[in-house]
């Protein structure tokens, strides 16, 4: 792929960005206590073998208050009260993806979203990983049993086209699959060299709210999302106001 596919892609992905929960719900379990759950510690390593670059992958949308998700707020992301509730790594279809830690895989093209194919994996820690837009049904069985940086897929594209936005949508949820987090503090990373967004913001693309400028512009900052809970963003006064447009089919 050349640098100038990767730009193209990679700016397509700032603006068409995924996610996968449009329709999903899937587990009802009672929620997890937040008490209960593990703390951010950088525990959990990347969803890639191979180091970032423009002929790899690199980051292209942070989980949170994005501006592309406060657009789409009533619509792609209304089941997720408004957020962006993953990251998006950019990455050329069939790039090998890894787990991020030990676990459990607890499902194979489940009832997530995330098309074409996906996979959730159960941590020991009561926290779960879901990998979305997968170029291909993933070949580890529910039951298995994987290893941190175990190849378990393959990334794909949310299109189908491996042409328009080629990505990785990961998430972090609870085993609930009720309650979803901020997978930035989970993951050891430096955000900064990663591409794409500007971790230190001006850059990094969340909707503000002019009534409080500074809330949640930070890809640390981000809230965490319970499905099919109320909006988060349903800003009076959002900065930049947004200009009516028609919403991006996934």
């Amino acid at each position: 792929m050349t640098v100038g596919s990767v730009v193209k892609f990679c700016l397509l992905c700032l603006t068409v960005c995924p996610t996968g929960i449009g329709t999903a719900s899937a587990h009802s379990g009672k929620p997890a206590a937040f008490s209960s759950l593990p703390r951010p510690t950088g525990q959990y390593g990347l969803p890639f073998a191979s180091p970032p670059g423009p002929d790899t992958w690199l980051l292209g949308q942070f989980y949170g208050n994005t501006a592309f998700a406060y657009e789409q707020r009533r619509t792609l992301y209304g089941n997720g009260q408004g957020m962006h509730f993953g990251l998006d790594f950019s990455a050329p279809c069939g790039t090998p993806v890894v787990a991020i830690t030990d676990g459990v895989v607890s499902e194979v093209d489940g009832p997530h979203g995330s098309a074409p194919h996906n996979l959730v994996i159960n941590h020991p820690d009561g926290l779960s990983s879901l990998y979305g837009h997968l170029l291909s049904k993933p070949a580890v069985k529910v039951g298995q049993r994987v290893r941190r940086g175990e190849v378990v897929a393959r990334s794909g594209d949310s299109q189908g086209t491996c042409v328009s936005e080629p990505h990785l949508h990961l998430e972090i949820r609870d085993h609930s699959h009720q309650l979803l987090f901020n997978p930035v503090g989970y993951l050891r990373a430096d955000w900064a060299s990663l591409g794409l967004v500007n971790p230190d913001m001006a850059g990094a693309g969340f909707q503000q709210d002019l009534r409080q400028p500074s809330a949640w512009q930070t890809p640390e900052d981000q809230p965490s999302v319970r499905l099919h809970g109320p909006l988060l963003n349903n800003f009076a006064q959002p900065w930049p106001p947004l200009a009516p447009r028609t919403p991006v089919k996934k």
